[in-house]
């Protein structure tokens, strides 16, 4: 039986895995990459790549049709659905060969395509294979959660492993699920021609960002026409001739839900079967691998990166941190730990909503009634009006210092806007530096610079008003 000894070893080839091999063969050590399906992972097949692409698609349609609002009249907006998928599927392919087993084995990766089993801490078994190394990443990642709702398992549904290979454009798509993936796909379909409506469980829209701007998506979003019903438990799913019919309650009242396209986007189940985990000693809970803040399990040379992280946050950007921070543990000296403090949160809807840090309650939890809120509305900023650009809000959070804490975006660029905020969170800058720093006109990060200007003038009143009021005439 053939075997090879390692360095390091990577089980997975999304993107924790794909980082941590790349960057372990380019600091010279030997590395295997072990993938069971397709290299490039979640993110590329079913998740980042494919929704951003017909995204992209469905804003192009909603821009034709409300073109009118600056002059331009465009008749006859006609979705053709199959060139829409045959667009993500060109996306795909051209971002594919980032991410083959031809380019990897280019970078000096040993590439393995099967299943791994982990014999020992230190050796993986895949097919006919034996790979030995001092360390292993279980970089496995995720799938979508089924809920065990009655009858579901019976009817036929989409998750964002099949959504993205439709094969017509429903009528009336039911999304169970309200998070990020379903409402992005909500707004993707409805303005593609779906009539689309959206049922969740939790009581709030997005309960985990700031209040002020889910809301203002909220009532973007059902503006568009996308009928979104919170607090809704659903309680069984049949077919009904050619329907999909949800049984849902809602404060103790019974209703009924069809279409003829249901996804499921309920959140995720880790990948964990199969690897023989429970035999090496690596501890699993419902989250996935638990590991301590560096990363590393419970087994002395195995770490875990990626979705597949228990109480880990599951963004490509949060993998590929990850990935570099197992890289310095496993071949450096010292401990590098993972903190979520810093990290951006981006939905990609229309406009997108992106957050860092604390939100104002959180804020005002920790530090009290010291906690300064500085507001820019996007539709007072001189490139959203030239844009005719939506409703949207730069909020940023500080501490009593005037240190930002948190930075939230509501607008049509706020995923490339957060960057600068996630900066100033991460290394403790100041509301003024921001305020300080030459932005470029005309442009919608403008409004970046032009809320953190409110604390400088909410600070010049009283007597230095008065002080630059008699220097100006005396001086």
């Amino acid at each position: 039986m053939p075997e090879r000894s390692l360095d390091l070893i990577a089980v997975g080839g999304g993107t924790a895995g794909l980082v941590t091999a790349a960057g372990g063969a380019g600091l010279g050590a030997r590395v295997a990459l072990v993938e069971r399906d397709r290299m490039g992972g979640e993110c590329l097949w079913n998740g980042c790549v494919p929704s951003k692409a017909l995204i992209a698609a469905s804003r192009a349609a909603h821009a034709a049709r409300t073109a009118s609002r600056v002059g331009i009249h465009a008749s006859d907006v006609r979705v053709a659905f199959d060139e829409v998928l045959d667009h993500v599927r060109r996306v795909q392919a051209r971002i594919a060969p980032h991410d083959s087993p031809e380019r990897f084995r280019g970078l000096g990766v040993h590439v393995v395509e099967g299943s791994a089993r982990f014999l020992n801490a230190h050796t993986i078994q895949v097919g006919e294979e034996r790979l030995t190394a001092r360390h292993i990443v279980i970089a496995t990642g995720t799938r979508p959660a089924v809920p065990p709702i009655p009858g579901l398992q019976d009817v036929p549904h989409h998750t964002n492993e099949t959504i993205f290979s439709i094969e017509a454009l429903p009528r009336t798509l039911l999304v169970l699920g309200g998070g990020p993936i379903g409402i992005e796909l909500a707004q993707a379909f409805a303005r593609l021609g779906c009539t689309v409506h959206v049922i969740d469980a939790a009581a709030q829209f997005f309960p985990r960002e700031d209040r002020e701007l889910a809301d203002m998506l909220r009532r973007q979003l059902e503006g568009e026409g996308v009928q979104i019903r919170l607090d809704t438990t659903v309680t069984s799913v049949r077919r009904e001739g050619g329907d999909i019919v949800l049984a849902a309650t809602r404060d103790g009242v019974s209703h009924e839900v069809r279409g003829d396209a249901l996804l499921v986007a309920v959140g995720r189940r880790p990948n964990v079967e199969g690897l023989g985990l429970d035999e090496i000693g690596v501890r699993t809970d419902a989250g996935g691998v638990v590991t301590d803040g560096a990363l590393r399990t419970g087994v002395k040379g195995v770490y875990a990166a990626g979705d597949i992280v228990s109480g880990g946050l599951k963004f490509t950007h949060v993998a590929d941190h990850m990935a570099r921070s197992v890289l310095r543990n496993a071949l450096f000296p010292g401990s590098s730990t993972v903190s979520y403090s810093g990290v951006p949160w981006v939905t990609y809807t229309d406009p997108e909503l992106a957050h860092v840090g604390l939100t104002e309650v959180e804020a005002r939890d920790r530090y009290g009634s010291g906690v300064g809120v500085w507001r820019r509305e996007l539709a007072g900023v001189d490139r959203v009006i030239a844009d005719a650009g939506p409703a949207g809000l730069v909020k940023i959070i500080t501490d009593p210092k005037g240190r930002v804490v948190g930075g939230h975006i509501l607008g049509s660029h706020a995923g490339d806007m957060i960057g600068e905020l996630t900066m100033a969170v991460t290394l403790k800058l100041s509301v003024g530096q921001i305020a300080s720093v030459i932005h470029p006109y005309p442009t919608t990060a403008e409004a970046i610079r032009q809320a953190a200007e409110q604390r400088r003038k909410a600070g010049f009143t009283g007597w230095k008003k008065s002080l630059v009021s008699w220097m100006a005439r005396h001086l």
